[in-house]
């Protein structure tokens, strides 16, 4: 049998060579990767008996989700316009409800949460001088995409603008970042009681933020528009011929300041459940008090077109073909806006499918429901992923194919107001998530294009690299191919090169362990302290927020014949099952300690130890050493390496025995799941306490800012707050080290017990 068996593998390799060499490149690369995903024969955290069924079970998962069920499933969430708290998103509600009980799923229930949310009255813009002119505030139909004629599609407005009516000369601010009114300052430009006008994107910033920063500069409002350059006719063709934005597209979008608090701003830090105690408004510090309003560049055109003053920097020119001047005088416009800003319901929809052999270990799935309008990619392509995820998880349950812990899926309601529906939940259930939860994995966007981006905490990055290589992506590749050759590329084409951290792409840092905010994962990292993975597939897309993000921008550009939607299906899925089933929870410590330590590097050689960047110290000239030594978080560091790494030998020793006791296992998984917990300072971020979390933290732009409590005061040059996080910072690397060394000596005891 032996010698056939062998002639039977150099006959089929001959037979495989004959077909990549006479095959299609795209055919040649789905044999090479089917072949490299069957090649695989451990997963990490599986003895090999329990890899192999996991193998079995992840085959029988990835055959279920279809694209026709993909694409059936996104005509139905893009049917009609479901911004939060609207009829037709509590009916989407309903609908998820009915289908995961249909599909199997157990314990499903809506939950209610009474938010202050956010709705328009009435928005109105125009110039009155030099000439007058009424802006639109519409989105046109484009030929061949019938949604656009619906008549529920709103006029711009922003979400949580302050209500109100002004008549002021207009500012153009570029991109409303602080550093920009300097520059105005420097012109001799006030903006105090004027309206501002700045553009999304340029640097990229969280509108929220220029919000903020323009009411701190005293402004009255504040218009926000597209500028070609950024998303319309200077970067491709645009709809109806092309993925960009058109003309009239307007990119709605909240302005809440849920960079200091998210979700409902009256109940800070606990749930908004009916009966919840409130705050005031007037104490809430994520509600904004200035008015803003979006607008297309078609409406943006005529003001700026209009606009005196200075001219403008090269790089505040925009693509539209005119000088663009910073104005503050002859323009002068009439805004109006009326809002019913107020409590309202939300719902957030959960269902879960129970553990065979570990009900209270769970493993949370989240994608939210709610859109600006249609939300062809954000978030419908992720909610038709998810449908399609939950039925196929149903169905293997029904087939007794059920996980060994709980998978419990969500679908958020009011994310795009102020990532509300799943903070609320987090909240109310924060003590629960901390005691069972392993991990969170969001979908917001499932895809607008082909290049994948995954993002994990750094003990689960290896896991998702591993995972990446037993997925095959539409191109032919495997999916980690694919990813490995477009990070390559984005790297390579980084607009600012100087946020690049490393060219060269490894399996090290392929995915990226820098989490902002701006999506449902914030409340489950930041407060409760639970470990995340994001996924994402992306592309050219010009439509964010706009009318024009629907079924027809989806099926025309973004991904025609919702392949890609299958992937995040099989992909989000695969990861669920990988950590439900897992004899011992795949956290890698030491890849952790690694990543600490190059975010300590990084923020040592920035400019802010200093004060000044060293491209500003002169050759031979000594900077002075700031008043902070991070050694003794350093050598905390090398600890925590050093001790994660001798628990990753020990598991992997104790996997290799092909069995491990469960009463260990438990303590085992319980212990390492508690290290997550660790990383939370009950105090919070000096200035923002209910973000907790001492490595991952975001800015007010939503970017990812890693150490946020110590970064934030180097960079202020206060160091006695710097000395303070930082020790915050070496403590709780002291705390997981001695964690992690007791689980290490509980596996090496059993392992020697048994003789292995």
């Amino acid at each position: 049998m032996r010698f056939l068996r062998r002639m039977l593998f150099f006959a089929s390799a001959l037979c495989f060579e004959a077909l990549v060499l006479h095959s299609s490149p795209i055919v040649q690369a789905q044999i090479q990767a089917q072949t490299q995903i069957q090649a695989q024969t451990s997963i990490l955290g599986f003895t090999p008996s329990a890899a192999a069924h996991e193998s079995e079970i992840e085959t029988r998962f990835k055959a279920i989700p279809s694209p026709d069920e993909e694409r059936r499933q996104h005509h139905i969430f893009t049917a009609e316009p479901h911004v939060a708290g609207s009829a037709r998103n509590n009916e989407l509600a309903r609908y998820i409800a009915d289908q995961w009980r249909n599909e199997g799923l157990e314990d499903v229930v809506i939950r209610r949460y009474d938010v202050y949310g956010s709705n328009p009255k009435f928005t109105s813009l125009e110039m009155v001088a030099p000439v007058h002119y009424r802006a639109g505030l519409r989105e046109m139909p484009v030929p061949g995409d019938p949604d656009l004629k619906n008549k529920s599609i709103s006029s711009a407005w922003s979400g949580m603008s302050a209500s109100g009516e002004v008549t002021a000369p207009l500012v153009y601010a570029h991109s409303g970042n602080p550093e920009d009114y300097e520059l105005l300052r420097k012109q001799g430009i006030d903006v105090k009681g004027k309206v501002v006008l700045v553009r999304y994107s340029n640097p990229y910033s969280y509108r929220g933020f220029k919000a903020l920063t323009a009411e701190r500069e005293g402004a009255a409002a504040i218009l926000i528009y597209s500028d070609p350059a950024e998303d319309g006719f200077k970067k491709g063709k645009v709809v109806p011929n092309g993925s960009w934005g058109p003309e009239y597209h307007i990119q709605r979008g909240a302005i809440t300041y849920d960079f200091m608090v998210p979700g409902d701003p009256l109940t800070p830090g606990w749930a908004s459940v009916p009966g919840a105690k409130r705050i005031p408004v007037e104490e809430a510090v994520s509600i904004p008090k200035i008015m803003a309003l979006p607008l297309s560049w078609h409406d943006a055109k005529p003001l700026l077109a209009a606009m005196d003053g200075p001219i403008a920097p090269d790089d505040w020119q925009g693509g539209l073909p005119i000088k663009y001047h910073l104005g503050g005088k002859r323009v002068r416009v009439h805004v109006k806006i009326e809002m019913d800003n107020s409590t309202q319901p939300y719902y957030v929809v959960e269902g879960r499918i129970r553990g065979a052999q570990l009900p209270d270990e769970w493993i949370v799935l989240g994608n939210h429901r709610d859109a600006w309008v249609f939300g062809g990619v954000d978030p419908s392509s992720g909610t038709a992923s998810m449908m399609e995820l939950t039925r196929a998880l149903g169905k293997l349950a029904k087939q007794g194919a059920r996980p060994r812990r709980t998978i419990v899926v969500c679908s958020w309601d009011g994310e795009e107001v102020g990532l509300t529906g799943s903070t609320e939940w987090g909240e109310q259930f924060a003590d629960e998530l901390r005691s069972k939860a392993v991990a969170y994995i969001n979908v917001d966007e499932a895809t607008s294009g082909p290049n994948f981006h995954g993002q994990a905490v750094a003990s689960l990055a290896p896991m998702l690299v591993e995972t990446s290589r037993t997925l095959q992506d539409p191109s032919g590749k495997t999916l980690y191919e694919a990813w490995k050759e477009s990070t390559t590329r984005e790297r390579r084409e980084a607009k600012r090169p100087e946020e690049v951290t490393d060219l060269n792409v490894t399996d090290l840092n392929l995915a990226d362990t820098r989490i902002g905010s701006g999506s449902d994962h914030t409340v489950f990292l930041n407060f409760v302290g639970m470990p995340v993975l994001g996924l994402q597939f992306d592309g050219p897309y010009g439509v964010y927020h706009s009318a024009y993000d629907d079924f027809f921008w989806m099926n025309h550009f973004g991904d025609p014949g919702y392949r890609y939607h299958t992937l995040m299906s099989q992909l989000w899925g695969v990861l669920a099952l990988r950590l439900a089933n897992a004899d011992l929870l795949p956290f890698d410590f030491a890849s952790y300690a690694s990543n600490i330590r190059q975010f300590v590097s990084e923020l040592s050689k920035g400019k802010g130890m200093w004060g000044q960047p060293p491209s500003a110290v002169q050759p031979g000239e000594a900077r002075q050493l700031p008043p902070l030594d991070l050694k003794p978080v350093l050598d905390a560091i090398d600890d925590f390496e050093a001790a994660g790494k001798r628990l990753d030998e020990s598991a992997s020793r104790a996997l290799a025995s092909g069995a491990i006791d469960s009463k260990l296992a438990t303590t085992i998984n319980h212990g390492t799941m508690q290290v997550e917990r660790n990383w939370l300072n009950p105090e919070g971020i000096p200035g923002r306490p209910w973000f907790k979390h001492i490595l991952y933290g975001a800015r007010f732009t939503y970017a990812h800012l890693e150490l946020p409590g110590l970064t934030e005061a180097v960079e202020k040059q206060d160091w006695s707050v710097a000395k303070q996080q930082a020790e915050i910072l070496r403590q709780a690397l002291v705390s997981n080290t001695k964690l992690v060394n007791d689980l290490n000596s509980s596996l090496n005891g059993e392992t020697a017990g048994n003789g292995k």
